[in-house]
C-alpha cells in the first residue's frame, strides 16, 4: 500500500500539472492555489506517529475520518463531519421525527451549550433551559466528544435514562438533572386562541412543511373567527431550521418585499429572498415573542418583520446564529454540514453574535397579583343611579399567570388593535346621507 505522503505529494503534482494552461496562468494559479507544502510534511509525520506510535492500534480509515473531524470543527461550532449515523439523524431531525432527548446544542468551547429545548420533549418536561451548559453526559466528560459524539451518546432506545451534569447561570455549582429518553416527534407549528378576537401561533422549529402548516393555521384562525384583531407569533426557544421554510413564514405576513439576504465566498452563497405579494393577516397587529433561544432562521423571521414594521417585537435578545450552513453529500451516507454564508436582514443587519434585539424588553418573571383593597364604588352607594344599558362586560381566557410575556404580548396587541380602529375612518354614515 502506498504511503499517505507519496498519495499527498502525487496529488500536489497532479493538481500542479492539470492546471497548467500557459507560463502566465500557471503562475497566477500556483500562487492563489498552492498548497503548503511545509504543512502537509508535518501533517504526514503526525500521521505516521500516531499509526505507529500511538498506545492503541487505529486503522488508517479511522485516523483519516478522525482528521476530517478535526478540520471541520477547528472552523466554527456549526461546521461537523456527518457521519452514517449523525447523516441519518439529521435527515430525521428536519422530517420531524427522531429518537432522543429533544434539544438543541451547539459547541461552547470544551463544553455543550443548550441552544434551547424542544417543545413537549423530555429535554423541556425535565427542566433544560435555553443557555445551560451541559459538562457531563453520564459518567462522561463533554470536553473528549466531538458535537457529532455528544449527539450519539443522547441518542438511545426509548425508555432509557440519561444523566446530565448542567451549569446554569445564577446556580452556585453544578447539578444534575436525569432525562429519559423518548421518539420525538416535532409539531412545528400550534395554535389557540388567547381571547376571542386574539390568536396565539407557536413555532417550534422550521422543517419541511412548516411553511405550508403556518398559512394553513393562519387561515383556519381567520375562518374560525371572522373579527381576529391580531396574532401573537411565539417563536420562543426556537432553534431555527431549514432556511426556506423560514421565508415561507415570513411570506405570510408580508405583502411583498425582502425578506432576507446572504453573502458568501462562493457566488451560489450569495442569494436575496423576497415575499411574494399578499398579506394573508391583510394588516392585522402582529406581536412577536423572542428569548435566547430563538436562533437561526427564527431571527430571519423576527428581524425581516421588524425591519418590515410588521410586528412588535418582545421579549429577550435573540441567540445571534447568523450563519448559513449547506449539507455536501460524500457518497450515499455520509456528508459535511458546512458554514458558506452569513445572512442579513432588509435592513442590512447581520445577526452573527447580535442577535435580534427585540422592541420591547421584557425579562422571564413571576407575576402575583394583589388582593383587591375592599374600596368604596359608586354601586355601593345609597341612591346611586341605576345603569339603563344592556352592557355585559366581555369574559376572557386567562393567560397562564407563569408566562408574563405572553400576558404582555396579548395587552400589547389590544393597544395596537385600539390604535388601528381609531385610524380607521368611520363608514358609519354614508355621504349621501341626509
Amino acid at each position: 500500500m502506498p504511503s499517505l505522503r507519496s498519495f499527498l505529494f502525487s496529488s500536489v503534482f497532479a493538481f500542479s500539472a492539470i492546471m497548467f494552461f500557459s507560463c502566465s496562468q500557471a503562475q497566477e494559479i500556483e500562487d492563489k492555489a498552492r498548497l503548503p507544502l511545509d504543512e502537509l510534511r508535518h501533517f504526514t509525520q503526525v500521521f505516521d506517529q500516531i499509526r505507529q506510535a500511538y498506545v492503541e492500534e487505529i486503522n488508517d480509515e479511522k485516523l483519516l475520518e478522525m482528521s476530517i473531524k478535526g478540520l471541520l470543527s477547528s472552523l466554527d461550532p456549526h461546521s461537523v463531519y456527518l457521519d452514517k449515523s449523525s447523516f441519518s439523524s439529521l435527515q430525521e431531525h428536519t422530517s420531524g421525527e427522531f429518537g432522543g432527548l429533544g434539544i438543541e446544542i451547539s459547541m461552547e468551547g470544551a463544553f455543550i451549550k443548550v441552544i434551547s429545548p424542544i417543545d413537549d420533549t423530555p429535554a423541556q418536561r425535565a427542566g433544560i433551559l435555553a443557555g445551560d451548559l451541559i459538562v457531563k453526559l453520564g459518567d462522561q466528560a463533554v470536553q473528549s466528544l466531538s458535537l457529532g459524539e455528544a449527539i450519539e451518546v443522547m441518542r438511545g432506545p426509548k425508555g432509557s435514562p440519561l444523566t446530565l451534569t448542567i451549569v446554569r447561570e445564577q446556580v452556585d455549582s453544578p447539578f444534575e438533572i436525569v432525562v429519559v429518553r423518548d421518539i420525538i416527534k416535532i409539531h412545528s407549528v400550534r395554535s389557540k386562541t388567547l381571547e376571542p378576537g386574539f390568536g396565539y401561533v407557536r413555532v417550534a422549529q422550521f422543517q419541511e412543511n412548516t411553511g405550508q402548516q403556518f398559512k394553513q393555521t393562519l387561515e383556519a384562525l381567520l375562518k374560525n373567527d371572522p373579527d381576529l384583531k391580531g396574532i401573537v407569533l411565539d417563536l420562543r426557544n426556537n432553534p431555527g431550521g431549514l432556511l426556506y421554510a423560514s421565508i415561507e413564514v415570513t411570506d405570510a405576513m408580508l405583502d411583498g418585499g425582502m425578506v432576507v439576504y446572504t453573502e458568501g465566498r462562493l457566488p451560489s452563497a450569495n442569494s436575496t429572498y423576497h415575499a411574494s405579494a399578499g398579506d394573508i393577516l391583510n394588516g392585522l397587529p402582529i406581536v412577536v415573542l423572542i428569548n435566547e433561544g430563538s436562533a437561526s432562521a427564527a431571527e430571519i423571521v423576527a428581524g425581516a418583520l421588524q425591519d418590515h414594521r410588521r410586528a412588535v417585537l418582545l421579549g429577550t435578545n435573540s441567540f445571534g446564529k447568523g450563519s448559513v450552513q449547506t449539507v455536501i453529500p460524500l457518497g450515499e451516507d455520509r456528508g459535511i454540514k458546512l458554514t458558506t454564508a452569513r445572512y442579513f436582514t432588509p435592513n442590512k443587519r447581520s445577526i452573527q453574535a447580535e442577535g435580534i434585539k427585540p422592541d420591547i424588553i421584557v425579562e422571564p418573571a413571576e407575576i402575583k397579583l394583589l388582593k383587591r383593597q375592599n374600596n368604596i364604588k359608586e354601586a355601593n352607594l345609597s341612591g346611586h343611579l341605576s345603569n339603563n344599558t344592556d352592557y355585559q362586560a366581555a369574559t376572557s381566557n386567562n393567560i397562564a399567570m407563569d408566562d408574563n410575556q405572553l400576558h404582555d404580548a396579548l395587552n400589547i396587541l389590544k393597544g395596537l388593535t385600539l390604535l388601528n380602529q381609531n385610524k380607521k375612518p368611520d363608514t358609519r354614515h354614508s355621504k349621501n346621507e341626509n
